[in-house]
């Protein structure tokens, strides 16, 4: 879930804290008022998303690709909802490790944002023993990232990754993944149904928060409540990660 290689060789995990007396700058505009927060409550989706064959790469590919139609159509009305242009993001799955961004590491997809394309990699434990949801948040959380593309959101956060050092850079990059945890988290609560995901949202969230750490993205547990927070919420006006305290981002 990583995106492209912006956030490649990010520092640790833990937010960084301010000294006593600091002024902590606000995050701008584009970060805390950006307009998609205003894009309103979700309606009921319904999507038409394919069963998957035990051993087959076709129909893990099918799955991916009614998924990408699915979160293509739900984000388009959402962003007509705000205000805003929406464009398609090119859908590129491979069997292989190379995207257009470079290499697609083992957890299976990124976002390559120059290209403003969603790079799927079809795992072997994907095509031997196929679980629907995690299958399918492979999309969802990308599309995140689409949607911090669009928005500027993904830009700005790029700049204040660059000029940041040591831990503040894991903060700024927390704050990134779990906004598109957090997006996902919306998305499913309009189509969660029609994705037929073989597990209750309430397992799904307790195994999101018990997953290995990652520099990256952050800890579980809040990586978790940013998803459940979307997806209860119903709006993305409960996305903003950018003015959350450090102890929720970390």
């Amino acid at each position: 879930m990583t995106v492209g290689l912006t956030l490649s060789g990010t520092a640790g995990a833990e937010a960084a804290q301010p000294s006593a007396g600091a002024t902590v700058a606000a995050p701008p505009a584009v970060l805390a008022s950006n307009k998609i927060y205003r894009s309103g409550s979700t309606s009921p989706q319904s999507c038409s998303v394919a069963g998957i064959r035990e051993g087959s790469v076709a129909s893990v590919k099918a799955f991916h690709r009614a998924m990408a139609r699915c979160a293509d159509r739900f984000w388009a009305t959402r962003f007509k909802a705000a205000g805003l242009r929406y464009s398609s993001p090119r859908i590129a799955i491979t069997t292989g490790s190379s995207s257009v961004c470079g290499k697609i590491t083992s957890n299976g997809a990124q976002y390559c944002p120059m290209q403003r394309t969603v790079a799927i990699r079809i795992m072997k434990r994907d095509v031997r023993d196929p679980f629907r949801m995690n299958i399918a948040h492979s999309v969802a959380h990308e599309w995140g990232h689409h949607v911090q593309q669009l928005t500027g959101m993904l830009d700005e956060q790029n700049r204040q990754y660059w000029r940041a050092r040591g831990t503040a850079r894991s903060i700024v990059s927390h704050r990134l993944e779990m906004q598109a945890e957090c997006f996902a988290g919306v998305f499913y609560s309009a189509t969660l149904d029609s994705i037929d995901p073989g597990i209750t949202w309430a397992e799904w969230i307790d195994a999101v928060g018990e997953a290995s750490e990652s520099k990256v993205h952050g800890k579980p547990r809040n990586l978790a409540y940013w998803q459940n927070r979307g997806y209860r919420g119903g709006s993305a006006r409960f996305c903003n990660t950018w003015t959350a305290s450090p102890s929720r981002v970390a």
